[in-house]
């Protein structure tokens, strides 16, 4: 067999060890979505500690009123993470496949 036929062999096997699963996403989006499970699976940590820290703010304050707010604003945004987790798992598979073609390690 040629090298090149074990260099791609090799960058398949990485890709599959490293891409993200749409089912994945979605499971983790449907029990911790408030808690921002899903972000922290697909790399969006920034966001991810967002959405747990104002569901921990809401939660905490709910008894003042401001916590509701805070708990309907995590709740339409995850809602929308509904909508974008197909084009969120793309974009990370994507950089994932484009790294392993230039030669870099992901």
């Amino acid at each position: 067999m040629p090298s090149d036929q074990f260099s791609n062999a090799s960058m398949m096997m990485a890709y599959d060890a490293n891409k993200k699963s749409v089912g994945v996403a979605y499971l983790l989006w449907f029990f911790l979505g408030g808690f921002g499970g899903h972000r922290f699976y697909l790399g969006s940590v920034g966001l991810a500690v967002t959405q747990l820290v104002l569901t921990v703010l809401g939660a905490v304050l709910s008894f003042v009123g401001v916590g509701l707010a805070l708990l309907a604003v995590v709740g339409i945004w995850v809602l929308i993470d509904a909508f974008l987790i197909p084009g969120m798992i793309s974009a990370y598979n994507n950089g994932v496949r484009l790294k392993l073609m230039a030669g870099g390690q992901v």
